[in-house]
Parts: structure tokens; C-alpha cells; sequence
């Protein structure tokens, strides 16, 4: 993976030491509330997060969520990167940030840097997005990204309704 910088933050793969920033990020009520409880409470159920759900990404489909670090600082402050999920046809961009980092564009950048690795070192023509209906904030930026909703509805595994997004990757100029 070549490096996945802007101005203010790069993109990073997990490591099996970052199980203390899961527990913190994935525990968030916003992450609860829109993404999901994943069960992640201990330093065992992070790493096991981190070496199924990551790792195995990166080494399988070449691609997963990567922390979100300010460049200054290295400090973590999200997720973001791309989803290959079973009950999607394609890859769906997903991302999350701590609280104290919402509303200062770092989602934004680390959105525009996965969805430029996904057309040029990737080679994809669309990546999809998904959120829950109550997910406004989230849906905004997609569309400020430039996604577009696809009109039928799909469904998480646990059968929830979710709004589906699409963007096509050859008419981005990045």
C-alpha cells in the first residue's frame, strides 16, 4: 500500500497494538448508535476485531479500514477505507471518527484519499456506501463527496433497512 496522506492526516493499516484505540472508538455512543455494538470491550475482543475484520482484509481482498492519524502527532482519531461485506456486490466506503475530530473535515479528506487509492491503485470503476436511515450527517457527506442514492433499498444482516450510495470512480478527477 503506497502512502495515503493529505495536508493533515494519513491512513494507516491496524496493527495488533491498537486494540486500546478500538475499544475507544468502538464504544463511542455515535459508533453504537449508527454502526453498531460490535462487542468490542477488552484489549482480547479488539485484537480478535483487529486480526479478523482488518487484517485478513488487507491480506484477502488487498484493501480494509485503515486508522485515520493526524500527521503531527500520529495520534489516531478514526477509521476509514473500504468494506468488502457479503451482502454487498461491491466494496462500500466506511469510515468513523472520535468525537473531538466530527465537524473538522478529517472524514472528508480521509474519504477523498481511500476513494483515490480505490481508482488508481485499485482500479475500481464504483464503490458503494451504506447508512443507516438516521445517519443524516454521514449522508451528507456522501453526497458532498459525490455519491448518489440508489433508490432501492437494502438490508444489514440483522435485517435492518439501510440507504444504499454509489459513486462511479471514472468520472472523479483525482
Amino acid at each position: 500500500m503506497r502512502n495515503l496522506k493529505s495536508n493533515r492526516i494519513y491512513l494507516r493499516k491496524a496493527e495488533e497494538t491498537d486494540t486500546a484505540f478500538f475499544i475507544e472508538l468502538m464504544n463511542m455512543p455515535g459508533w453504537i448508535k449508527h454502526i453498531g455494538d460490535r462487542n468490542i470491550k477488552t484489549d482480547a475482543d479488539a485484537l480478535g476485531y483487529i486480526k479478523k475484520s482488518l487484517l485478513s482484509s488487507y491480506k484477502i481482498n488487498g484493501f480494509g479500514l485503515y486508522i485515520m492519524c493526524l500527521n503531527d502527532s500520529h495520534k489516531p482519531i478514526g477509521l476509514c477505507g473500504l468494506v468488502k461485506r457479503d451482502t454487498l456486490e461491491l466494496p462500500d466506503l466506511g469510515f468513523g471518527v472520535l468525537p473531538a475530530y466530527e465537524g473538522k473535515g478529517y472524514v472528508r479528506e480521509g474519504s477523498e484519499i481511500t476513494l483515490e487509492f480505490a481508482k488508481n491503485d485499485l482500479k475500481m470503476d464504483t464503490v458503494l456506501a451504506i447508512t443507516n436511515p438516521t445517519n443524516e450527517r454521514s449522508q451528507k457527506l456522501l453526497e458532498r463527496l459525490g455519491f448518489t442514492v440508489v433508490p432501492k433499498a437494502d438490508y444489514d444482516a440483522e435485517g435492518e433497512a439501510l440507504v444504499k450510495f454509489t459513486i462511479n470512480l471514472t468520472d472523479l478527477n483525482i
